[in-house]
């Protein structure tokens, strides 16, 4: 079987959308990866490589042939990453996407039994439960980077959450304002309502899993797009399109390079 070094990366429909996103990040950061475009199944050859990191994000489990997932499940044991990433078509979704597949068993964390998409208008605020661990280390938790959408999850026992999301409701106490009058913190209440894991993580054999609620792009994202100075802007492979590149902040791609690195041992 033909190891590689790289990732392969699975869904978020293509290049000219919400892939760009993981796609710039990997570009930016020197992390070689091959693409699977969302409604298009893994090449025949599939079977015959094993990938130093399997990343699945938004990604139907229905568009796999017959003995693929079993793939990443072996892949996995014998010392490969698994990473799933939030959105409508992972975990259960809108439709129970891979709850009841190999990679249920594999993955660190429980999924519901019906709809587990959760949309909010505040802000769902990120920070770590863990004093130290290599992908959150490095990053300031305290500007607390905000997303507004995930998919809900328990942690499986044994595995270890680090991060929680706590959603949030602000409300205004002077909702008229006036223009360009002076700002008084007294006029809005943040109110912190409850918490959920939000990046769960484990070992399963000789390889590594991890479990991130949101999703990489856009809207559900939110504005940890934006988390950290300077902005960068990061031109993508010709090979997946012309002229397309990402402009996001620097802490929201080293976070995501954080995460692929230490999951598949990149």
């Amino acid at each position: 079987m033909e190891l590689l070094n790289k990732v392969c990366y699975l869904g978020d429909d293509d290049a000219t959308r919400a892939a760009a996103y993981l796609c710039g990040v990997m570009t930016n950061k020197g992390i070689d990866f091959d693409r699977v475009d969302s409604g298009f199944a893994p090449a025949d050859d599939f079977l015959s490589k094993r990938y130093a990191l399997y990343v699945l994000s938004d990604y139907a489990a229905a568009s796999f042939k017959p003995g693929q997932l079993e793939h990443i499940v072996d892949a996995v044991k014998k010392g490969s990453g698994l990473l799933m990433l939030g959105g409508w078509e992972s975990y259960y979704g809108r439709l129970g996407e891979y709850r009841d597949t190999p990679l249920a068993e594999i993955l660190p964390v429980v999924m519901a039994s019906s709809d587990d998409r959760r949309n909010y208008s505040s802000p769902v605020l990120l920070r770590p439960v863990v004093d130290s661990h290599p992908i959150v280390d490095g990053l300031p938790w305290s500007t607390a980077p905000g997303v507004g959408g995930f998919n809900a999850f328990e942690a499986k026992e044994g595995a270890q959450v680090l991060l929680e999301g706590v959603r949030t409701e602000t409300t205004w106490l002077r909702p008229v304002g006036k223009l360009g009058a002076p700002l008084d913190s007294s006029d809005a209440t943040v109110k912190l309502l409850e918490s959920f894991p939000f990046l769960v993580v484990d070992s399963v054999g000789e390889g590594r899993v991890a479990a991130f609620a949101s999703d990489v792009a856009p809207h559900w994202i939110g504005g940890m797009v934006d988390w950290g100075v300077p902005r960068v802007f990061q031109e993508l492979p010709a090979k997946l399109g012309d002229g397309l590149f990402i402009e996001v902040g620097r802490d929201y791609a080293q976070f995501f390079a954080q995460l692929l690195r230490w999951t598949g041992r990149l």
